[in-house]
């Protein structure tokens, strides 16, 4: 932890420097809570610095003199040969490892790969060792022995804890080399755990060999590998792919490419007699996205581009050094890229340069009681940038670092980067938006201009008057268009005065289109544009709300058309009809009503459409099948059929006979109009109609008596027959039927089966007609033989007195001959009925004398009870019951007339025994019919219950059906059995 003056001093530096990037007015723009794009700012409170510097509570036993971190991993060399390794997340674990040198060697470079798993030590014995971060053992690699190591180029992609991977080397002598390194358990014993080292290219500064100072290799997506290489004044690059199938010789194929070839590199005049690269990498095992090139002149910063085929380097720039920096007298040490910003290390401070505009934007300076600062190293994958001296190390947190990017994007005009890094912050995207579409006001991009004033919160009427002060209509559509489309449903006074607005604009531009033949394709973009504008989802309530507004605008601008398809839209579909109607496009309107099938319009509209197309009306009712009801059409199918033409009134029966016959329709009225227009029009499909109905007057639906009416009325006599059979007036159909077809009146007369005196009174009239009217008597006897109700007696007395007997002869004779068979039949019948009676007779004589035997310990087959203690029933089928059982056991099978006889022949039986109680001995005769009165009684009651035998007579059957508990009691005995 720093000391308290520490703090003090750290405190004091950030208030000599403001935050990063603003001067300090613009700093305090936003202090007060409120910015000047009207929204209010909820930072209350002064933000921190975008680099905060803390000193760590570390205090070296000797003397720092090299320090690297990479994935929270930091290694340190302190004094000769040692080294300290800290896990940053396990800080309390420090780990002394010894390098184990006794010569004068000292340390002179670390390089840790970016994982870090490996540290390389270079040694200013021109030898180089190893550690693992799973080992405690530094070890020799023998093959890198006589070079003095300056750099080293990481395999990002191919590494792992174990093996680094093919990996570049750079040396004191420009030399590069490329090399593997790799810990396993079968390598345990062996000295040198490098696999290989060999030689792939040398750089050259000036005819004469130079430092390879930086290494950095990265693969694109389409997998060439890129390697820079940095010596003192240049930057190498080599371009090339990697050689399929095995990791080994990665490299050596790339460098082949330019034996007799230089690569590509830019050179600066100046030299530091050093240089050093920085990347800027999002997260790890990605690649970079950004470098800044320390050397002589300043720094070369710019983006890496990997679709370029033969450099990475792109948007290329030169900070040149300020001049309180003077390479040849305090030359930079260090240089560590960020995402916007690189840091420079000096001898005493520390300053970071935005790399968008090249402005200094933040200085450190250290005290002199920490010595001269040494060397600055940032984690890529932690995040942090670590300075060191021999006495202290220090650590800066970068936090935010993109806050103020925004406004250097909007003031270098790149308008989309600027809303990319602050589109979580709506106060400064409002001034980004307004500073984009100020930008395009002023470069006539009216349109442009006008999306990104919708999008602010710049005061509606102002914008809305710059158009049109400028006369930019289009644009002033589109910026009220947008406006719309951000507004809430809530916001319904709003949505009205755009979308009325918007309406009077399209209205305005098709009225001025519509008379210009060269604009014609405009004017149809520009209706297909004002009709899908009217088809919105979103404004669609505000237009049922405000529709007579647009219905008002729309006719006064005339504009028939459009005013059609919004009627469509708000489903005004009765609106649509009329105009069609008015305009006499009456197939259009009976298309709509066919379109949107809506029962009502079909009410409404048909009288006037029958009218004109009474074909394509009856097929569009036709069409809607039962979604219409025929009742409600009866108004337009009565008025045209009446005073229309013959094609009006077979369209009508055409639909009739489909409500008829095919919907089954039962209504009185339809069939009734039916009936009408057949009698009228159509009177050989009457009577097949009047047949079909059938003869049962019940399932007619017609009105017998309008049918009848209807068919005297115009003369339809066969009609009329039919409907007086089917109304049972037979005398009245065999009346009517006579004065047309006697075979017709013949079938009348046959109807009335049931009835066989109105069968012979309806044979009568028909022989009567023939003989008196038509003077026919072979038609009279062929009527006699048709029914076998009438004889030749019957229709005699119609004969005159002139015909003579030959005529019906054999009638007569036949007659006479069946009264003798009848006669013969009643004599036999008489004499069975004789024997009947005899044999009655005798069986009663004998049940008189029948009897039975009851032994004195017989019981009632109901209550089991002694027989002889009451008076009782013996049955023929040996059942016995004492009275009163049988009596409760018969009546609830009785009738409820039987009951109530029953209960009066009981009431009578009572009365009379009280009266013979009360009578005196001397009343003789009338104690006789007393008596004789109680017997009737008796034997009455007797019939009723003792008729039969309760358990073998035909109640037991008839009860077979019935349950054992009655439906009222069976609930009641349910609960008996809880």
């Amino acid at each position: 932890m720093s000391s308290i003056l520490d703090e003090y001093e750290d405190s004091q530096a950030r208030a000599r420097c403001g935050p990063a990037g603003l001067p300090y007015q613009q700093q305090r723009l936003g202090g007060t809570g409120i910015g000047q794009s009207g929204y209010v700012s909820a930072r209350l409170e002064e933000e921190k610095p975008i680099f905060s510097k803390q000193r760590i509570d570390f205090s070296p036993p000797s003397a720092i003199s090299h320090l690297v971190v990479c994935n929270n991993q930091l290694c340190m060399s302190l004094g000769k040969d040692t080294l300290l390794r800290i896990d940053l997340g396990k800080p309390d674990q420090p780990n002394h490892i010894e390098v184990g040198r006794k010569d004068d060697a000292r340390i002179h470079k670390l390089f840790l790969d970016p994982s870090g798993s490996h540290l390389l030590i270079s040694l200013t014995s021109s030898e180089c060792l190893y550690l693992n971060r799973n080992s405690q053992k530094v070890r020799s690699l023998s093959r890198w022995k006589g070079h003095l190591i300056e750099s080293v180029g990481w395999n990002k992609h191919l590494g792992s804890e174990s093996n680094t991977g093919p990996i570049l080397v750079g040396t004191s002598q420009g030399q590069m080399y490329e090399a593997e390194v790799v810990v396993s358990e079968d390598r345990l014993f062996n000295s040198s755990p490098d696999q290989y080292f060999k030689y792939v290219y040398s750089l050259e500064e000036d005819g004469s060999p130079a430092p390879v100072c930086c290494l950095e290799i990265e693969r694109s997506i389409d997998g060439r590998l890129f390697v820079i290489a940095t010596t003192r004044k240049r930057l190498y690059q080599f371009v090339g792919r990697a050689p399929e199938g095995g990791e080994q010789q990665l490299f050596q194929p790339i460098f082949s490419q330019y034996t007799d070839s230089l690569p590509s590199f830019q050179e600066f005049p100046v030299s530091l007699a050093y240089s050093e690269i920085s990347f800027y990498t999002s997260k790890l095992r990605s690649s970079p996205r950004s470098f800044a090139w320390m050397m002589g002149n300043g720094v070369l910063y710019g983006t890496l581009d990997y679709s370029r085929p033969d450099s990475l380097l792109s948007d290329v720039k030169v900070w040149e050094y300020s001049a309180d920096i003077e390479p040849q007298l305090e030359p930079p040490y260090s240089i560590v890229l960020t995402q916007f910003h690189f840091l420079l290390l000096l001898s005493d401070r520390v300053k970071a340069i935005c790399t968008l505009n090249g402005q200094l934007v933040f200085e450190d300076v250290f005290p002199d009681k920490f010595g001269r600062l040494l060397r600055m190293v940032k984690d890529s994958v932690a995040g942090l940038i670590w300075i060191y001296t021999e006495k202290a190390v220090f650590r800066y947190h970068i936090q935010k670092e993109s806050r103020d990017v925004w406004q250097m994007y909007m003031n270098m005009g790149k308008f989309d980067l600027a809303k990319e890094y602050c589109k979580d912050r709506p106060e400064c995207l409002d001034i980004v938006l307004a500073k984009e579409a100020d930008h395009c006001f002023q470069n006539k991009k009216y349109v442009e201009s006008a999306k990104y004033y919708a999008l602010t919160q710049r005061y509606f009427e102002e914008i809305a008057l710059k158009f049109i002060e400028a006369k930019q209509e289009e644009a002033l559509k589109e910026f009220l268009l947008k406006k719309l489309k951000n507004l809430k449903l809530e916001d319904k006074t709003q949505l009205t005065l755009l979308v009325t607005w918007l309406t009077e604009i399209y209205l305005n531009w098709l009225g001025t289109l519509e008379g210009d033949e060269g604009k014609r394709n405009q004017f149809e973009e520009t209706r297909e544009e004002f009709r899908k504008f009217l088809s919105g989802s979103k404004i669609k309530e505000c237009l049922l709300n405000s529709r007579s507004t647009i219905y008002d605008l729309l006719a006064s601008h005339g504009n028939v058309e459009d005013m059609v398809f919004f009627s469509v839209i708000m489903q005004d579909y009765e609106r649509v009809v009329a105009h069609h109607c008015q305009h006499d496009d009456y197939s259009a309107a009976l298309d709509v009503m066919s379109k949107y099938q809506d029962p009502a319009l079909f009410y409404k509209f048909s009288p006037v459409l029958m009218q004109h197309i009474p074909r394509q009306v009856v097929d569009a009712w036709i069409g809607m099948q039962k979604r219409l009801d025929p009742k409600n059409l009866i108004p337009a199918l009565v008025n045209y059929s009446q005073i229309g033409s013959s094609e009006q009134i077979d369209e009508a029966i055409r639909y009739l006979e489909f409500c008829v016959h095919q919907l089954d329709v039962t209504d009185q009225a339809i069939h009734n109009y039916l009936l009408s227009l057949y009698a009228k029009y159509k009177p050989k499909a009457l009577l097949w109609y009047l047949e079909q109905g059938g003869s049962d007057a019940n399932h007619i639906r017609y009105d017998l008596k309008y049918a009848l009416r209807l068919c005297a009325e115009n003369g339809h006599q066969r009609a009329c027959v039919h409907i007086y059979k089917t109304m049972e007036l037979y005398e009245e159909a065999v009346d009517l039927a006579l004065q047309m077809d006697v075979d017709l009146a013949k079938s009348c007369a046959d109807m009335p089966e049931e009835d066989e005196e109105l069968r012979k009174k309806l044979w009568l009239k028909i022989a009567r007609h023939v003989v008196q009217e038509e003077k026919d008597v072979k038609k009279a006897m062929v009527c006699l033989s048709s029914c076998n109700l009438l004889k030749i007696e019957d229709i005699l007395p119609f004969f005159p007195d002139f015909v003579t007997i030959d005529h019906f002869k054999e009638a007569i004779c036949s007659s006479l001959q069946e009264y003798n068979k009848h006669i013969d039949e009643l004599k036999q019948e008489m004499e069975e009925a004789t024997e009947s009676a005899k044999r009655i007779r005798e069986d009663i004589q004998e049940m008189r004398n029948k009897y039975g035997v009851v032994e004195s310990q017989e019981k009632c087959a109901s209550c089991d009870f002694p027989l002889l203690n009451r008076p009782f029933y013996l049955f023929l089928c040996g059942h016995m019951f004492h009275s009163d059982c049988l009596l409760q056991e018969v009546v609830p099978h009785l009738s409820p007339y039987k009951q109530t006889r029953l209960e009066e022949l009981q009431r009578k039986l009572v009365s009379s025994n009280q009266a013979k109680s009360r009578q005196r001995p001397k009343e003789g005769e009338g104690s006789d019919r007393g008596q004789q009165s109680r017997d009737q009684i008796k034997a009455d009651i007797d019939d009723i219950i003792a008729a039969e035998c309760i358990y073998c007579g035909e109640l037991t059957i008839k009860s077979i059906d019935k349950p054992f508990i009655e439906p009222q009691k069976c609930e009641e005995e349910n609960n008996s059995w809880l």
